[in-house]
């Protein structure tokens, strides 16, 4: 990643595109002209044939909406995260923040009723978000440690507003188990409007386009007149804001809140992102290919589960996938920089 305050490569020229540099022939020029979503278009592919033949319950309607159930809270977190990751910033804080923000609306809408409880969950999530966004960008510590520190304290602060326990919570199951549209559920339908929003967000406004020239090059965007740390402000809040609403969807699907909700879910969110075709280093990524980052490890969590595979392999595939992410993503930029 790309720290506030260092130098990158260069200004990205557009959303999505790594940082610009000479053309080249060699044999590294296919890797680094690549579409980042035709490897993962041809795997899903690839999945979906496999565990269409392996298992009957695979291809159909009911299942398809089963994994995007399953992509939902995760996807509506890694939204943001991609705007992070471009502006060369990662947040691992996401899963403890989400724990945090349940065990807060479930223990202030006992005690005050629901409406206080949404309340409460979303200043949780903004209160996270400004600890991660003020340490960054105003003190200068690596986004890094900054986020791994309030991943500790937030999952701590957790257990210790639940006393250990899961919290239950009863009328508030709408949010995340209605369907409101052709049996669609409404976590899905909240997890489309997301996609689209930061898709817009991120191909269409200046906000976008800057934190992409942020990513590519923090120096050169300062001199440019960008004010880099609030837009990173900015989209650590966004990040806040989204676990928040994913907590509060959580939290609905289960009628309680678990200090156990976040668990790995900054794993799952990173592998979908850097998956994707987003840069560690900052400057390029789309949510388009986060979206497939997302379906890939959606599909193959659901094809293990139904051939009873042990879901301890689940997360084995999952971070054998964010290995050759990463091997891939720092491949093509020493292949681009040659």
């Amino acid at each position: 990643m790309t720290p506030v305050g260092t130098t990158g490569e260069a200004a990205a020229t557009e959303p999505g595109a790594p940082a610009p540099t000479a053309r080249k022939s060699g044999p590294g020029e296919l890797l680094t002209r690549l579409p980042d979503i035709a490897p993962l278009v041809l795997l899903l592919l690839a999945l979906g044939i496999f565990f269409s033949i392996k298992s009957e319950f695979f291809l159909n309607y009911d299942n398809f909406l089963n994994i995007l159930t399953a992509a939902a809270i995760t996807g509506i977190i890694a939204a943001p995260a991609t705007l992070l990751m471009v502006s060369g910033q990662v947040d691992l804080s996401v899963g403890s923040a989400l724990t945090f923000c349940g065990v807060v609306m479930a223990y202030v809408a006992d005690k005050q009723g629901i409406f206080l409880g949404i309340v409460a969950a979303v200043a949780a999530g903004l209160l996270v978000a400004c600890i991660n966004g003020t340490l960054v960008t105003v003190i200068g510590v690596n986004p890094l440690i900054t986020t791994l520190a309030t991943l500790a304290a937030f999952a701590g602060l957790a257990r210790v507003i639940a006393d250990g326990q899961t919290l239950p919570l009863n009328g508030f199951s709408t949010l995340g188990t209605s369907r409101p549209f052709f049996d669609i559920p409404l976590p899905v339908i909240i997890f489309a409007v997301v996609v689209i929003g930061f898709y817009v967000l991120m191909r269409y406004t200046v906000i976008g386009r800057s934190m992409y020239a942020i990513g590519a090059n923090p120096v050169a965007a300062r001199l440019t007149g960008l004010r880099t740390g609030r837009l990173i402000f900015i989209g650590f809040l966004l990040s806040g804001a989204f676990v928040a609403l994913a907590a509060l969807i959580n939290v609905s699907q289960l009628s309680a809140a678990s200090t156990q909700a976040g668990n790995g879910l900054e794993l799952s969110v990173i592998t979908a992102v850097v998956l994707g075709g987003a840069s560690l280093a900052g400057g390029r990524g789309t949510i388009v290919g986060t979206l497939f980052g997302l379906l890939v490890i959606a599909v193959l969590n659901n094809g293990l589960t139904l051939l009873s595979v042990n879901s301890f392999w689940q997360d084995v595939a999952r971070g054998t996938l964010l290995a050759l992410a990463v091997s891939f993503d720092q491949l093509r930029l020493r292949l681009t920089r040659e």
